[in-house]
């Protein structure tokens, strides 16, 4: 476990933004991706009738759409006890294999970190 107050301010920055999307979407997840610029782009669970995406593909799929050319970091807010391997392979895909995927609970303190291109079991 990781105390949020021990994170690193840019991680803090993503798992704060993670959070408050979940909140102010009221959605199962908020997440939030830094790209190699420093931007960062936040997303919520969408569950649409003909649309499905947890909110860290989401989150994914607004930087590529906006340009991003790789991934910092990632973090995911939830109730989630893991990052499902879909997720982990959507920012795999954009930022590398190593790059940090932060789980944090619904108060925002981080239960996790694992790398993308490690999934979870």
């Amino acid at each position: 476990m990781t105390e949020s107050s021990a994170l690193d301010p840019e991680d803090r920055k993503i798992v704060t933004l993670a959070r408050s999307a979940r909140a102010r979407n009221a959605v199962p997840e908020g997440a939030a991706v830094r790209d190699d610029t420093g931007r960062t782009y936040v997303a919520g669970t969408v569950d649409l009738a003909s649309l499905k995406l947890s909110a860290l593909r989401t989150a994914v799929a607004m930087a590529v759409a906006s340009g991003a050319a790789s991934l910092e970091a990632a973090a995911v807010v939830g109730e989630a006890a893991s990052v499902p391997a879909e997720d982990l392979a959507a920012v795999a895909d954009l930022g590398g294999a190593d790059t940090p995927v932060l789980l944090a609970g619904v108060d925002g303190t981080v239960r996790t970190t694992v790398a993308a291109g490690r999934a979870e079991s």
